[in-house]
């Protein structure tokens, strides 16, 4: 149980969420947004987070789209992950949230909620950096549209009052091929040593991972070693791996080589899945 009491509040449209959160900070509440709530519970009960006010988004309709809108895949942040995944309105987007927790947790666990958590791994925001996606952001100065290499630099770069009300990604993305795994330690639900995830474009490999450093990224420089057809494959990912944006994580579920490990495993299935491995 959470040690703390809180009031709560549900607004149903963009401006009402964001006038409360005003209203309710200037009162010294330490207001939060809250969809799915289940990352609210657990921090909650580890105290730590405290918030006096909670301010759930799931009755704001924008927060709930779940469409194709001129030729854009539209998903709303309050979807659950299992709801995202079942629509299967973008294939590159569902195998992602289908291979996020369990069963139990993704139909708790919303869309918006996994991008915007504090737990490093925040698998769904691979196929939108993938994609080249916009996410819609509200707050205090309106709502924006931002590329999300703009506004998710290791995590998503939300200011105080803002949350997320949707991602638009290209239609176009529903149909590339793409290759996606998810490597634990235990084949029992546990957090993931890595999730990576291929997209092809145009010849061209894309390339996006979780787990492997202390946050998701996409690396143009390993998508570089990749996509250099003059390398063996071998090469292309050794490469690749030495282009690793950030220090590789070692610690109880896997030390640095044998992520690094599993990483070079992955980039094999993958590029032989896409038909990137040379005969």
């Amino acid at each position: 149980m959470l040690h703390f009491n809180f009031d709560y509040y549900r607004p149903s449209t963009i401006k009402e969420a964001v006038d409360l959160f005003v209203k309710l900070d200037k009162r010294g509440k330490k207001p939060i947004y809250f969809s799915g709530g289940t990352e609210v519970t657990t921090l909650g009960r580890l105290n730590l987070i405290h918030t006096k006010a909670v301010i759930d988004v799931k009755g704001i309709p924008e927060c709930n789209d779940l469409e194709i809108r001129e030729n854009y895949v539209v998903v709303g942040a309050a979807h659950t992950l299992t709801k995202v995944f079942e629509s299967k309105i973008f294939p590159l987007l569902g195998e992602a949230c289908v291979r996020i927790a369990d069963r139990t947790s993704r139909n708790q666990i919303t869309f918006g909620g996994n991008l915007a958590s504090d737990i490093i791994y925040r698998e769904a925001i691979l196929p939108l950096l993938l994609s080249n996606s916009t996410l819609v952001i509200a707050g205090i100065d309106g709502v924006k549209e931002y590329p999300v290499e703009e506004i998710f630099n290791e995590k998503l770069r939300l200011k105080r009052g803002e949350f997320l009300v949707q991602t638009k990604s290209d239609g176009k993305y529903r149909k590339q091929p793409f290759f996606i795994d998810k490597k634990r330690k235990s084949e029992k639900v546990d957090y993931p040593l890595i999730t990576l995830e291929l997209l092809k474009v145009n010849r061209s490999y894309r390339l996006a991972i979780s787990g492997l450093c202390a946050y998701p990224f996409r690396s143009y420089e390993m998508e570089q070693a990749l996509n250099n057809t003059n390398l063996s494959v071998e090469e292309r990912i050794n490469q690749a791996i030495l282009a690793i944006p950030a220090p590789v994580i070692s610690d109880i579920r896997g030390s640095r080589d044998y992520r690094i490990f599993v990483l070079r495993n992955l980039l094999l299935d993958g590029l032989a899945y896409l038909g990137g491995v040379r005969a």
